[in-house]
């Protein structure tokens, strides 16, 4: 009774045809097999993350496309395991509305703008000029 759910479904830089399952207005930006758990697990279900799994349509294998969450929907009678999410699409559209809200994704928002304004002007006087 354990649903897959790869980063690729919540993933508004994908197309439909690139694996994405929900909508594009309710993606988050690269999501990670990490988060997914976190946000499961912090719900209440019983969640299992392997680390060395991708999603077939996936092309970059880097690490952070790597992953999978295994979430546990159903019970062995089958009713759903929390009666507010009966379906993986539930799942799918909760985890993408909260993982914006985790600590790990607004610390890295606040920081990035310091990092941008001390970059610029860096490419002065490289290369040659054109005649």
């Amino acid at each position: 009774r354990f649903i897959c759910i790869y980063p690729a479904y919540l993933n508004n830089k994908k197309t439909i045809a690139e694996g994405r399952r929900i909508p594009i207005d309710k993606a988050v930006e690269n999501p990670t097999s990490t988060e997914i758990q976190d946000v499961c697990a912090a719900v209440g279900f019983n969640v299992l993350l392997e680390k060395n799994k991708m999603y077939p349509r996936e092309w970059n294998r880097d690490v952070q496309y790597r992953g999978r969450v295994r979430i546990q929907l159903k019970q062995d009678d089958g009713n759903p395991c929390l009666p507010q999410f009966p379906t993986r699409k539930s799942v799918m559209l909760y985890a993408a509305e909260t993982i914006p809200k985790l600590k790990t994704r607004t610390q890295k928002m606040g920081g990035s703008d310091q990092s941008l304004q001390q970059g610029e002007g860096g490419k002065k006087g490289k290369g040659k000029k054109k005649k």
